[in-house]
């Protein structure tokens, strides 16, 4: 049985003052909350102060990115072991906007989903298709790519506790929603592809959905076999919007 995940990315948002408020309200709404995992991965200047806040909750914590070398002359760059120092279980991986923004490849992917395992953090390596590649009949290709470049070579047991999202980066921030029916279709695709990277491990993985995920669409989103989690943006920047999504109808 997989443990559903429920994963808020800040991004650029919220100072540390702002993220302590937050896990504040939060505690207290998501005690007693065993059935599902809920994941913050909040901006780094917060990691430390909420792995302070968090001590004794049911809440892990996540970063939003890594470089895959240990320690170095990397200016700007925040190492494996520094987050885990931090207090971080999860980081992302591969997210669209570092792919877009930043020149992220598949390579770079696959190097920093290595690096987060060794040092003991678990990897949610993000994968999608834009709109027009969407339109061009390409989603199953890019995924395929993505996949089959990003998590290539992985340890035996480092395959079966990976942890991968969903973001078709045409409803990212838009408002746009892939349907029930089509979010499935491609966790579908991604399990299958997963199962032919490494045999015997792809059903027990976790798959996330990411995408203007929101309190009046994720019930119907979790419903779908193959999703088994959101990764959320704005909706996840408020305790109560969250806590919906974390209590949602099953």
């Amino acid at each position: 049985m997989r443990k559903p995940i429920m994963a808020g990315n800040w991004k650029m948002n919220k100072t540390i003052s702002e993220s302590l408020s937050f896990i504040e309200s939060l505690k207290s709404s998501a005690a007693g909350i065993s059935d599902i995992e809920i994941l913050i991965c909040p901006p780094f200047t917060s990691l430390f102060a909420l792995r302070e806040q968090m001590q004794g909750t049911q809440i892990a914590l996540g970063a939003q990115n890594l470089f895959w070398e240990a320690k170095g002359a990397f200016t700007g760059e925040i190492s494996p072991i520094m987050l885990k120092d931090s207090g971080c279980k999860y980081v992302l991986i591969g997210h669209s906007e570092r792919r877009q923004y930043f020149g992220e490849t598949d390579e770079c992917v696959n190097k920093k989903t290595k690096a987060a395992f060794e040092a003991g953090l678990i990897p949610i390596v993000c994968v999608g298709e834009t709109l027009k590649e969407r339109e061009d009949n390409l989603t199953f290709k890019i995924i395929e790519r993505q996949i089959r470049g990003g998590l290539s070579q992985l340890q035996p047991q480092y395959a079966k506790e990976i942890v991968i999202a969903y973001e078709p980066v045409w409803a990212i921030g838009t408002g746009k929603t892939a349907s029930p029916k089509q979010a499935q279709e491609v966790h579908q695709f991604i399990r299958k592809t997963y199962e032919s990277l490494y045999a015997g491990c792809a059903e027990g993985i976790r798959l996330l959905y990411g995408g203007s995920v929101k309190p009046d669409n994720i019930s119907e989103l979790m419903r779908q076999q193959d999703i088994d989690g959101g990764l959320v943006g704005g909706a996840s920047l408020e305790p109560d919007s969250f806590l919906k999504l974390i209590n949602y109808q099953k």
